[in-house]
């Protein structure tokens, strides 16, 4: 396999070193800025092969990239936030997409379905049971339930703790928390398929979590290896928590099931491999042909699809020389030297 450099969230980007690659760099950060081509050469410390930009759930940080020589890449986590992301993907040879629904969403003229690849979530390798830890909660929550940010989460369990004194809600260490819970609740607050569904089966626990969509059904058998609850039906959520915590023996059957399906399809080191195995197959298919015919249609791309969201990140943002890359990049001058728009 060739280089590869990751830029963004890590996300499973660790796992990539044990899959073959001949060399993998990763580069996060979080002061607002913006990378050209010249950028990641200089982070990488060589010029990549592919370069993968992975979701920040913040504006586009990578400019420039129709136009860039090697394969490229979009992780697309957010897309049930930011509208925006499948006009960005337009301009890349190749998109990941965690919600499974949204994978006509990044399909256009210029990304075709064939190079939109699912990738759901998954448990980190840390995710693990504690089997030292007794259960102090019936039912456990973790997470954020601000009324401002998640309204819908904070009334679901407002509703189901009025009717569930052994409901625990909370924030902190997931991983010293969810073992500590006989039952596991979660709520999604804009529906999409999250991190914690995997989180709290890779820590063995027994998960009640609304059926979402996003190929839920498709990854996990209700039932067996979680219980699902009509979305945001406190009623529906209660009767299955009360019919587990009657039903010990099943809640520890479940919690086993659960493990066991996330230890053999659904952790980093899965996700990881998936990808590589289809970017072997992209490379194959001819890697420098379909760099190059997507640099012939850059400007089509920018007049299209990456124009109008430009601009829009201009007046947005307030940094005055994040404002001037973005203009630049929408007039295809965005020359990437330490994050500053190019000459014209």
């Amino acid at each position: 396999m060739q280089r590869l450099l990751w830029i963004g969230s890590p996300f499973f980007s660790a796992s990539l070193k044990d899959c073959g690659w001949q060399e993998v760099a990763f580069h996060n950060f979080e002061e607002p800025r913006v990378y050209g081509w010249d950028d990641l050469v200089r982070v990488a410390g060589f010029v990549p092969d592919v370069v993968v930009v992975a979701d920040k759930s913040r504006a586009p940080f990578v400019l420039g990239v129709e136009d860039f020589p090697c394969l490229t890449v979009f992780y697309g986590v957010d897309s049930h936030i930011h509208s925006w992301e499948p006009l960005y993907a337009q301009a890349f040879d190749a998109c990941l997409v965690s919600l499974e629904d949204h994978l006509e969403r990044f399909a256009g003229p210029y990304l075709e379905p064939g190079r939109i690849w699912w990738s759901p979530p998954f448990a980190w390798e840390q995710d693990q049971p504690r089997p030292e830890l007794a259960k102090e909660w019936d039912c456990l929550f973790v997470g954020n339930v601000d009324p401002e940010t998640m309204p819908r989460r904070a009334a679901f369990l407002a509703e189901v703790g009025k009717a569930l004194p052994g409901l625990h809600v909370t924030r902190g260490d997931y991983r010293a928390l969810f073992p500590r819970g006989r039952v596991l609740l979660n709520q999604c607050e804009r529906g999409d398929l999250n991190f914690r569904v995997f989180e709290a089966m890779g820590c063995g626990g027994c998960l009640v979590t609304p059926r979402v969509g996003h190929g839920l059904e498709k990854l996990f058998v209700d039932g067996e290896h979680l219980v699902g609850y009509a979305p945001d039906d406190a009623g529906d959520a209660l009767y299955r928590i009360r019919f587990l915590l009657e039903r010990p023996d099943l809640v520890s059957y479940i919690g086993e099931t659960a493990l066991a399906e996330v230890n053999a399809k659904h952790r980093a080191r899965h996700r990881a491999q998936a990808f590589t195995d289809k970017l072997c197959d992209l490379w194959m298919q001819g890697a420098e042909e379909l760099a190059a015919a997507r640099r012939k249609r850059a400007g089509a791309v920018r007049r299209d699809c990456l124009s109008v969201p430009y601009l829009l990140w201009a007046q947005e943002v307030p940094q005055e020389e994040l404002k001037e890359a973005y203009l630049a990049a929408a007039r295809g001058q965005f020359g990437g030297g330490a994050g500053q728009p190019g000459k014209p």
